[in-house]
């Protein structure tokens, strides 16, 4: 399968961020990094993360791929696979609903969330389609990784709507789940292409009674079954992903709560979505932050979750380290791995290969969770691009109101302009602690921030 990734050129901002994207054809890409969130590299912008383990052991999340900040989406689906969460393998264009290797030849349209699932040898890859009805379809594959081809339209019989979950239960019998507002489950045909229309049931669960918005996805874990979606009770926004559980596909399901909120990844930041997934006998939500100040150029991330005795799940935050140990503070921390951003500043996408800080105005702050200052460390340096006035940084932990171990004065940019590495000495820290920055300034956009390192 030939697939391709993006290179992003900064090309300037107004209202929206615009990106020239050239296409470079590769087969897979492979990234070793010590396991850390976002996952995949810088120009891997995936979102809806549906998450599987199938019988080879590995990993595989199928996703929708973000191209630009003015849209959800796009017309191909990717599939990161791992066999460690540290090195991840980035399949794209698994499927494509317009040009080189179109498989939907019924739509042109965009491609939203998809879900996939194994049966007799074969791989379904359930998709809709942005178009009017939102027509949801599926195509095949021997491989997990496709290409799938032959996609062929669902019959919901007018119950059209987005994000398909199909749940493969214990006893063989799959379930086609989806929905906006108000989740509808029916049983799949053995031939996994069709419904059964006899079984539909409406309004498993509701907007009202369980905060639903849209992205649902099933597992099964203790005889408990789980419904995960996006969860608008926070704000009236669908920011979390929230569960209920039942002891049937059909219900009745009672809701329990948030398991992870994805509120201040970036100031434009909409909606989440996300599936939980068994890897290695530790459980994972999988989720995603939005970048670039909009609401899409998502990227996705995970975090290990913990199942209490009456199957509730504890609520987890946001970090930087995802699956990984506290990331050793004399590591080279690149900037867009902030879990949290307060005020303008965004991630901003300006090569291939990189990644920074931007729109920074006065008084915004970053954070990093979680860092290990277990070696000694006495000094920091930042790598920044200076404004057209001196500003400051301020380095703290913990809190955002923490006292500074650490001030870096920014000077004004110089007529070359570019990046500079400023160096500041610190306090004694040992321990593991949330990393902050804090930016001070006049006007907007006062610098840009590409990484740090504790020395």
């Amino acid at each position: 399968m030939i697939g391709h990734i993006k290179l992003f050129i900064d090309i300037g901002k107004t209202n929206w961020l615009w990106f020239l994207i050239i296409l470079v054809f590769v087969s897979t890409i492979s990234h070793p990094v010590q396991a850390q969130n976002p996952i995949g590299p810088r120009s891997f912008y995936m979102a809806d993360p549906s998450a599987h383990v199938w019988k080879d052991g590995k990993l595989y999340i199928y996703g929708s791929r973000d191209e630009s900040p003015n849209y959800f989406c796009s017309w191909g689906h990717d599939v990161a696979l791992t066999t460690d969460l540290k090195t991840w393998t980035i399949q794209q264009n698994v499927i494509t609903s317009k040009g080189a290797g179109d498989q939907i030849p019924y739509s042109d349209e965009r491609l939203f969330a998809p879900d996939c699932q194994y049966k007799n040898g074969l791989y379904y890859l359930y998709y809709c389609l942005s178009g009017k009805g939102d027509i949801e379809g599926v195509a095949t594959s021997p491989s997990p990784i496709g290409p799938f081809t032959n996609g062929t339209r669902i019959d919901l019989y007018g119950n059209n709507q987005i994000d398909p979950c199909v749940f493969m239960d214990d006893d063989g019998q799959a379930y086609y789940i989806w929905g906006q507002f108000s989740v509808k489950v029916a049983k799949l045909k053995p031939n996994m292409k069709e419904i059964d229309p006899a079984t539909i049931k409406s309004d498993i669960i509701t907007e009202k009674q369980h905060f639903f918005h849209e992205g649902v996805y099933m597992v099964k874990r203790n005889g408990i079954y789980y419904l995960v979606y996006t969860d608008i009770s926070r704000g009236g926004i669908p920011s979390c992903i929230g569960y209920s559980t039942a002891r049937s596909p059909y219900g009745p399901f009672k809701y329990r709560g948030v398991i992870i909120d994805n509120s201040h990844c970036d100031p434009g930041n909409w909606n989440d979505h996300g599936s939980l997934v068994e890897f290695k006998k530790r459980w994972y939500v999988v989720y995603h932050r939005a970048t670039h100040n909009s609401y899409s150029m998502r990227r996705t991330c995970l975090e290990p979750i913990h199942f209490n005795a009456d199957g509730s799940i504890n609520e987890v935050e946001m970090t930087t380290q995802g699956a990984s140990a506290p990331l050793p503070a004399t590591d080279k921390l690149d900037a867009e791995r902030a879990c949290l951003l307060l005020g303008n500043v965004y991630i901003q996408g300006i090569a291939a290969d990189n990644e920074v800080l931007d729109g920074i105005s006065n008084n915004d702050k970053v954070c990093y969770k979680y860092l290990d200052f277990t070696n000694k460390t006495d000094s920091v340096t930042i790598r920044v691009a200076p404004g057209k006035r001196p500003a400051r940084i301020e380095v703290a932990l913990d809190h955002f109101w923490s006292p500074a171990i650490a001030i870096i004065d920014v000077p004004a940019a110089t007529e070359e302009g570019g990046y500079q590495s400023l160096t500041a000495k610190i306090a004694s820290v040992s321990g593991i602690h949330a990393l902050i920055l804090r930016f001070y300034g006049q006007g907007e956009n006062i610098f840009k921030v590409d990484w740090l390192e504790f020395e």
